[in-house]
């Protein structure tokens, strides 16, 4: 059994409409954790942890209780390289993970990540975290996820797109935005907007690219998973 990670429901669900229009039937699990939502999708498990490394950790600890042969921590990334643009799918993987997957074949490029505990917002922020790390792209909770799978010797890859490139700043600063346990404040978000509503094309520009980010993303992992069909860690 494959576990595919994602952090947020809007990630995920294109690929999940993906799986039921191909005729594999998604089955919705319950979770004994707090609004982590989880899908049985052709004989692997699919689950939507929450934002940040807090939340992926328990809702990864838990799912990992099971036999499981590989895992994917896949989603939205912020760009750091400049020369990826938004829509770009990076992949990067364990030496031991599944041969069979042809990542360039299903639409992924190599590059690497940074596992940041906040948003990045700023183009200058994505610039510092460039030269700091030299990492691709800047996501929340796989790093973290990856490491307890190293420490169970399952293997690893993470897939994630970039939804914001390295020379644009985001709409808003949404670690202002969040909750202590990063879940959105809807209540201040609206309050943000009302006190600036000239961020409001901005922001409706963004969640189209969030879209098309996540159909790309989509069709990219309907060609790893569909590689690894079969493949048992080692």
């Amino acid at each position: 059994m494959g576990i595919v990670f994602f952090a947020v429901r809007e990630e995920a669900a294109p690929w999940l409409e993906r799986r039921r229009r191909a005729g594999d039937a998604v089955r919705r699990m319950q979770s004994a954790l707090d609004r982590v939502m989880g899908w049985e999708v052709g004989g692997h498990r699919v689950w939507v942890t929450g934002m940040g490394g807090v939340r992926a950790v328990r809702a990864a600890q838990q799912a990992l209780e099971e036999e499981v042969d590989w895992v994917l921590t896949c989603g939205f990334a912020g760009g750091l390289n400049p020369g990826m643009s938004v829509g770009t799918v990076i992949h990067e993987a364990d030496p031991w993970f599944p041969k069979a997957v042809d990542w360039a074949g299903a639409g992924s490029v190599p590059g690497n990540f940074h596992c940041a505990d906040r948003v990045a917002v700023t183009v200058g922020e994505k610039a510092a975290l460039r030269t700091s790390t030299r990492a691709d792209a800047v996501e929340m909770e796989s790093g973290m996820i990856r490491e307890l799978c190293r420490a169970r010797g399952i293997p690893g890859g993470t897939v994630r797109v970039i939804s914001d490139g390295a020379d644009r700043d985001l709409p808003l600063d949404f670690n202002a935005l969040m909750t202590a346990d990063h879940r959105m404040d809807y209540g201040r978000l609206a309050m943000t907007l009302v006190r600036s509503p000239g961020r409001v094309p901005d922001l409706m520009r963004f969640r189209r690219d969030l879209t098309g980010a996540a159909d790309r993303l989509a069709g990219v992992l309907d060609g790893v998973v569909s590689g690894m069909a079969g493949e048992r860690s080692v």
